[in-house]
């Protein structure tokens, strides 16, 4: 995939920079592999905004992923590629050898008419899934599970992919896109190779509209507010935060505040992600 930049024929399109999409061959989905779904806008169940700057945008229904790489030892065949709205990686559309239908995260260099395998006999090749014990140490996964069946959870979006740094006593060392190491049961799946779309992150919007069309509403400096509104407002002219540290609107420290709530999982980090 490259990317492609435009004349500046307009203040949007001078700092546009997109994507070719050359290696998406097919431009609807599957019917039977999509759903409607009705678009939050940030609210949860009781109507109340839980996640601020989001509303409107393009119409988008949910391509049903196969992350769980269940057809063990059914062989399947690359039939297209094609562009999934909501996320940063491209699909694969996979016809089964029992006439099974299924999408599944395109890895970076997965080429239609290719064949691909699931289980601890599969090919050692991009694309296929198998335990983690089963995998020689170095080698790049996506599509990651943190309990065995359940689907894979880690290691998802365009570009990113962990790595098998060794094995001990049933367990798989990781070292996952964010610097952290950590311990994964062996048995495990994982799928060989790197989520594609490597371009993502050198997209530039070139303009606000696009961000909306994307269902991303504008967000305002604090320092812009009112005192009520905000701990960074107020003051005549432009004045400092005035405070130990940047905060959110509602006082927490903006910056370096842990987040992560302990859970049991968090004997298995290795090394935290980070300095």
């Amino acid at each position: 995939m490259t990317l492609k930049s435009y004349k500046p024929t307009s203040p949007g399109r001078r700092g546009f920079v997109g994507l070719t999409y050359e290696e998406i061959t097919k431009d609807r989905p599957e019917k039977n592999l999509v759903k409607s779904a009705k678009r939050q806008s940030g609210r949860n169940n009781q109507g109340r905004m839980t996640v601020r700057h989001r509303g409107g945008g393009s119409k988008r229904k949910i391509r049903i992923i196969d992350f769980k790489r269940n057809k063990i030892g059914v062989p399947g065949r690359v039939v297209a590629v094609e562009y999934d709205p909501n996320r940063s990686a491209r699909i694969a559309l996979i016809f089964y050898a029992d006439g099974d239908k299924r999408y599944i995260l395109a890895p970076n260099g997965l080429t239609v008419g290719e064949s691909i395998k699931a289980g601890a006999d599969a090919e050692y090749k991009t694309g296929n899934s198998m335990p983690m014990g089963s995998m020689p140490g170095g080698t790049q996964v996506h599509n990651i599970e943190l309990t065995p069946g359940r689907g894979g959870q880690m290691v998802r979006s365009a570009g990113v992919s962990a790595q098998i740094m060794g094995k001990e006593g049933g367990y798989v060392f990781l070292r996952l896109p964010s610097g952290e190491m950590r311990k994964v049961r062996a048995e495990c799946m994982a799928t060989i190779g790197q989520v594609g779309n490597l371009d993502h992150s050198n997209v530039k919007m070139g303009k606000a509209g696009r961000k909306r069309w994307k269902g991303l509403r504008p967000t305002v400096r604090g320092s812009a507010m009112d005192p009520k509104s905000h701990p960074h407002g107020g003051g005549e002219g432009r004045a400092p935060i005035g405070m130990p540290g940047p905060k959110t609107p509602w006082g927490k420290p903006a910056l370096g505040y842990r987040t992560r709530k302990s859970k049991p999982s968090d004997k298995l980090i290795v090394k935290r992600r980070g300095k």
